[in-house]
């Protein structure tokens, strides 16, 4: 047995927090069931251009969605008149509901919250939005990008001095659903005491504030806050001969020392965190790595015993015989061709034994997750018929 074997989902997310969410859940052993909505499979379509695709090539970009992976479809018109009663019918046996549709949108189609909770009183509601249930800025709609400038945290995003910067990565959604995962266990874990579910209201503004943690912990008089930009030398990106890069964090005394007697100036060393000194030794070390590839500075750095890493490619990385070492790449078949995808970033103890069947189309499992909800096949085709599977 899994560590959530036995527990259930119906997810309505559609974008990444809450699939990342249902994501960890699942890969522990959650039995998870999306609930499509046609209209949000055909957005989605366009926004990606899937709709100018064949069948074949849309069903393999599919299988390449890790954050599907395991999870069962049913494809289910949630704005149908009779959809209602279907989904509350199902959320009658389920353990909980994740939704990241706008605050109000499934209220008022009597499949939000206090609807569903009524009829399922350890139901757990957890609802994923851009700045939560509550608050002036409840109704914005918005991703990744708001979340991290409302938060604060794109203000310190970057070295450039003069203006903030993108991250490129989806730091607010990932910890978002990291975030809503955890809130969702420990929701499981009070319901074993209470027999109760509960409603959970996660903002990604909420998320995002706490990638401020490290600033706030170490100047509580805010006006301390130094600027944004490069504030050490001791820790950087450097380009090498070749064109690639090394990451550098020698900020412990230690590894300072070792770096600078590697690069043969013992007198950086007292000049650690002096700031009228600063540029002129980072010129210095980026024209030092400029002199060999990232290959020898690797060879280098080791030997000397300071702390670097080489900035691998997303292709390197899943090459990278640690990442394998760990079990973070894993493979499964699809109905084309093997597909590699990342693991369960919890450790072995927590992942499936086997990997999970890849992503599936919307609506493959729609007959099998009525069914197991009571639905007779008459019904099922009642249903087809009225349209309510889009």
């Amino acid at each position: 047995m899994t560590a959530l074997d036995g527990l259930t989902i119906l997810d309505f997310s559609r974008l990444l927090p809450g699939p990342y969410a249902t994501w960890l859940l699942t890969e522990m052993g959650a039995c998870t069931t999306r609930i499509e909505n046609p209209r949000e499979v055909t957005k989605q379509a366009r926004v990606f251009g899937w709709d100018k695709l064949s069948g074949a090539e849309r069903e393999s970009i599919r299988a390449q969605d890790m954050l599907a992976r395991g999870k069962r479809s049913l494809m289910l018109d949630i704005g149908h008149d009779k959809a209602r009663d279907v989904i509350t019918h199902i959320a009658r046996a389920a353990d909980i509901v994740v939704s990241d549709y706008r605050p109000g949108v499934l209220d008022k189609l009597g499949l939000g919250p206090d609807a569903l909770m009524a009829t399922n009183p350890r139901l757990i509601y957890c609802e994923i939005s851009l700045c939560g249930q509550t608050g002036p800025y409840r109704d914005r709609p918005g991703h990744d990008p708001l979340a991290m400038a409302i938060s604060g945290a794109m203000s310190r995003a970057g070295d450039r001095p003069e203006r903030p910067s993108a991250l490129g990565l989806a730091a607010a959604d990932i910890l978002t659903g990291t975030n809503a995962a955890l809130a969702i266990l420990a929701a499981v874990t009070e319901r074993t005491r209470t027999g109760r579910g509960k409603h959970l209201d996660i903002a990604m503004s909420d998320a995002a504030m706490c990638l401020n943690a490290n600033v706030l912990s170490r100047h509580p008089d805010l006006s301390t806050i130094p600027p944004r930009g490069q504030r050490r030398a001791d820790t950087g990106i450097w380009r090498t001969k070749d064109g690639k890069f090394i990451a550098t964090s020698d900020m412990e005394p230690a590894y300072w020392e070792r770096f600078c007697a590697l690069a043969g100036h013992p007198e950086w060393i007292p000049l650690q965190l002096d700031p009228a000194a600063r540029a002129d030794i980072i010129a210095q070390i980026a024209a030092l790595f400029e002199t060999r590839t990232r290959d020898e500075w690797e060879s280098i750095l080791s030997e000397a015993n300071t702390q670097f890493a080489p900035v691998l490619s997303v292709t390197e990385a899943l090459d990278d015989p640690h990442n394998l070492a760990r079990g973070m790449v894993t493979e499964l078949d699809s109905p084309k061709a093997a597909i590699r995808q990342l693991s369960l970033p919890l450790g072995d103890a927590l992942r499936p034994e086997t990997p999970h069947r890849a992503a599936v189309m919307p609506g493959t499992d729609g007959a099998e997750v009525l069914a197991d909800a009571g639905f007779s096949q008459d019904e099922i085709d009642a249903l087809i018929q009225d349209g309510l599977f889009g």
